[in-house]
């Protein structure tokens, strides 16, 4: 597969390992043509049964995410009139969707260790600016290929969450002040030292992440709609991609609605979408919500996302945690264990088939993206956060 990556905004290429583009948005590697393909029908097995329409080989040591099983539980089917299917995502390896792009991001950082003209530093390392599933999961796929992780998390981070992460033993650097902007300060300093920055919305991440729109149409070939939580516009902007290079492969026709959902405690694309705005302006950080792990006031792909339920015909929507919660408790008496922002994908379900939006009959999956945390452990010394302190982490 080329390397070349694209602006969906502007169409600009470019092939150096740029995350984002001159005009602000996000790139990602271009659509492949359908000689690109593989014989879905045919295949078994992880997300690298897509091996050819992803960047990089399968690398040794990987943990083999996807092909995550696609439930139909009859009591919701009957609850909301849909022909419903759940994708759940806490069977990955790390419990989350995470892994997904993960592995495709670890798969990158060890294709540039064996190029000889790597940049400065350690090409064969990776490092992320997550407090959650991400950091999870980078910190264990990076431990499966031998590779060394960096995890940049805040300082008021729960313990749980810290114990989980450090059990892969990366580096762990906690950090005080302006947590969103390390995510920006990140992808220019991992460029600059030859580390493997795997971010949110990186080309990597959401290659792998793709893999989830491939699945759930090779399952369902007629879906009508997809509903999925949105925190920084990552994950939505992959099934978007993943579906639009089926598309392009003809392997469909017509795209399913994407249907996001945010809490309504910090949902800055659910008030773009309510405003017929075409950009998602950041908004106060300060929200207090049982979904935390979708709680991004100012995502990175918040705009992408944005284009993605314009282009398909979808929404976006907002829960308020009282629904999160029932529904999340609604999930647990079927024997389906989620974290809060999982919940939001029924709670949301739940939303559009009272207001109209899904009807009696339509074919509907619902993606429940993670299934939270647990474990004990220690806690890492914490520091200011300053670019010089970046800097000196990606050049150790």
């Amino acid at each position: 597969m080329t390397l070349e990556r694209r602006c969906y905004a502007c169409g600009v290429t470019t092939d150096q390992p740029y995350a984002r583009c001159d005009c602000g948005e996000p790139l990602w590697f271009a659509v492949q043509p359908l000689e690109a393909w593989p014989a879905l029908a045919e295949l078994t097995g992880s997300i690298w049964r897509y091996e050819d329409v992803l960047p990089v080989e399968q690398p040794a040591g990987d943990l083999a995410p996807g092909a995550t099983p696609l439930l139909s539980v009859p009591g919701l089917r009957e609850e909301t009139g849909l022909e419903l299917w759940l994708k759940d995502e806490g069977r990955n390896p790390t419990g989350s969707f995470k892994d997904r792009g993960s592995a495709v991001g670890v798969g990158v950082a060890l294709e540039r260790a064996h190029e000889a003209s790597t940049p400065a530093g350690d090409p064969a390392r990776v490092a992320t600016v997550s407090h959650g599933n991400m950091a999870l999961s980078t910190a264990a796929c990076a431990a499966a290929a031998g590779l060394e992780a960096t995890v940049f998390v805040p300082e008021d981070i729960a313990g749980e969450r810290l114990a989980a992460i450090g059990a892969f033993e990366p580096e762990i650097v906690r950090v005080r002040g302006d947590y969103g902007r390390l995510y920006h300060d990140a992808l220019e300093l991992g460029a600059r030292h030859g580390v493997t920055v795997c971010n949110s919305d990186v080309p990597s991440r959401v290659a792998g992440q793709k893999t989830l729109a491939f699945e759930l149409l090779e399952a369902v070939p007629d879906l009508d709609a997809i509903v999925l939580p949105v925190s920084s516009g990552g994950n939505a902007s992959a099934v978007w991609k993943g579906l639009l290079e089926m598309r392009a492969g003809g392997l469909c026709t017509d795209l399913p609605a994407l249907y996001l959902v945010q809490a309504t405690a910090c949902d800055p694309i659910a008030r773009a979408y309510r405003a017929s705005d075409d950009v998602v302006t950041p908004i106060d950080d300060d929200a207090d919500t049982v979904a935390y792990s979708i709680a991004n006031a100012d995502p990175p792909s918040g705009t992408r996302a944005l284009a993605a339920v314009r282009d398909t015909g979808g929404a976006v929507v907002s829960v308020d945690d009282d629904a999160i919660l029932t529904a999340q408790r609604r999930l647990a008496s079927v024997g389906i264990r989620v974290e809060p922002s999982s919940a939001t994908t029924l709670a949301a379900i739940t939303a559009l088939c009272e207001g109209g939006a899904l009807k009696s009959g339509d074919r509907v999956a619902g993606v429940l993206t993670g299934r939270g945390y647990g474990g004990s452990g220690g806690e890492p010394e914490t520091t200011g956060r300053t670019r010089d302190t970046l800097d000196t982490v990606f050049s150790s």
